[in-house]
């Protein structure tokens, strides 16, 4: 079995601290940064991507994984930057104003750094102009608002109208999820996407990402 999918397996297995050591192995045996990226790490992320979709695993087994992830990608980062691998997009992602949840926001930022996104985030309570400023001044080509109220899902209007406000609608994607959201709302609303999972999400974002 080559390292690259031992370390594939054992992050589907959540077992961190195996990962980390099998992805030190992968750079001393000199096995490029981007291939110990693509198929150790993020092919694994992605196997538990589906198979949450799939409802085949469920959050605990997705946080395990995501923590191994993390283990290993800590030590690739560094190499990443000298090699000028780059991330397959950028984007920023909050729980909007008003709105305390996060579980829900931290499954989809996992999802989306286990597809090579690069995510910023913003916390909870996530004003519409917050979101506006890590945009612009930290290059996010895609927005993403989470809510699990109805009463605070009024908010992502306001993400929206702030982005055109600023000028900025045509270079950033909005995507909207949470509970209460709907494909219906995301129209009303003029936002770019709405994805009801996690899992899907994270596709999403990557395409979303190379349209811009």
């Amino acid at each position: 079995m080559s390292v690259l999918t031992e370390i594939s397996e054992n992050l589907q297995k959540g077992k961190a601290k195996i990962v980390k050591q099998l992805v030190q192995q992968a750079i001393d045996e000199g096995i490029p940064v981007k291939q110990i990226l693509d198929e150790g790490l993020l092919s694994g992320m992605s196997v538990i991507g589906e198979k949450f979709k799939n409802n085949e695993v469920f959050v605990p087994e997705v946080l395990v994984a995501a923590c191994a992830m993390n283990m290993g990608a800590a030590l690739l980062k560094p190499l990443m930057a000298q090699e000028g691998v780059e991330a397959a997009g950028k984007v920023c992602i909050g729980t909007v104003k008003g709105d305390l949840h996060d579980i829900g926001k931290n499954l989809v930022k996992m999802m989306m750094e286990g597809k090579g996104l690069e995510v910023v985030d913003l916390g909870t309570d996530v004003s519409p102009e917050a979101y506006i400023d890590a945009a612009q001044n930290q290059g996010c080509q895609v927005i993403c608002c989470s809510a699990l109220f109805t009463t605070t899902m009024g908010v992502m209007e306001e993400v929206v109208k702030a982005a055109e406000t600023a000028g900025i609608r045509d270079k950033v994607k909005i995507m909207v999820g949470g509970a209460p959201v709907t494909q219906d709302f995301c129209e009303k609303i003029g936002a770019d996407k709405y994805t009801p999972d996690a899992a899907t999400a994270a596709d999403a974002a990557v395409e979303l990402c190379k349209a811009i």
